[in-house]
């Protein structure tokens, strides 16, 4: 039988350093699905070689933004996609195969290769690193979150074997300027979700986050760049709570 066709779904906002390589990997196909929030940039310019379907929506969060997008596609299955990862030639072929026959499946986890700076990170909790992205669209939505978004899915999962290759951070200034917007983010959620901090969560998660990463998952294997990224994280969770805490004070100062 011939195989079910499959819409990728792609979500920008000033990708000109990524966006060409990403949609070289999805030239494959059977739809591509660009969906920008307003990138001043050539982003936009870069996706109309790839797909007549560009479409501008104005941003208002992860999970909403590649829901519409998903709302735009016209197949049967959807492959959601960042615009810093690749899907290499193996990926593509082995998810033609399982299009090309009857699926138990509503969905499938992805492996994904994670490099951070130019380098494949095997440890600390990257590695492995499933991601549930290929799903049949009448299936899946992303759950309203307003960071780290995720496919919720009614029904049965499979697992793929071949890797997704996932390209984060482009420079140490990369990661702070997104550790800066989303450890806002979580603070928000954290917050309208009624949780509050104190000084012992500004103390020990971030060490906890580090020990986690460097030593109970092995984040040092990966040598300076495992501790390196383990350091990071930690203030990455210290400026999450020290923003929830401010919230909570703000809070009280004004009942």
């Amino acid at each position: 039988m011939d195989r079910e066709k499959v819409s990728v779904t792609v979500i920008t906002r000033d990708e000109e350093g990524e966006i060409d390589a990403c949609l070289q990997s999805l030239a494959w196909a059977d739809e591509i699905v660009v969906v920008d929030s307003g990138s001043t940039d050539r982003t936009v310019e870069i996706a109309r070689k790839y797909t007549e379907k560009v479409f501008h929506h104005v941003w208002s969060g992860y999970a909403d933004q590649k829901n519409w997008a998903i709302d735009q596609a016209s197949h049967p299955w959807i492959l959601s996609v960042d615009a810093d990862e690749r899907v290499p030639k193996a990926l593509q072929e082995e998810i033609k195969q399982v299009l090309g026959s009857p699926s138990p499946y509503a969905g499938y986890l992805i492996p994904r290769k994670n490099f951070f700076l130019g380098r494949w990170i095997r440890h600390g909790g990257w590695s492995p690193d499933h991601v549930l992205r290929l799903f049949k669209r009448e299936s899946g939505r992303f759950g309203e979150r307003k960071v780290h978004e995720s496919i919720r899915l009614t029904g049965p999962v499979g697992t793929l074997e071949s890797p997704l290759e996932h390209y984060t951070y482009r420079s140490m200034e990369d990661y702070f300027d997104r550790m800066d917007r989303y450890s806002t983010l979580a603070a928000e959620e954290m917050f309208e979700q009624g949780k509050r901090a104190n000084g012992i969560d500004l103390f020990l998660r971030p060490w906890a986050t580090f020990i986690k990463m460097v030593f109970l998952r092995q984040g040092f294997r990966d040598g300076i760049d495992g501790l390196l990224l383990g350091r990071l994280y930690s203030v990455y969770t210290f400026s999450k709570y020290a923003k929830l805490y401010k919230m909570g004070v703000r809070e009280k100062q004004n009942r």
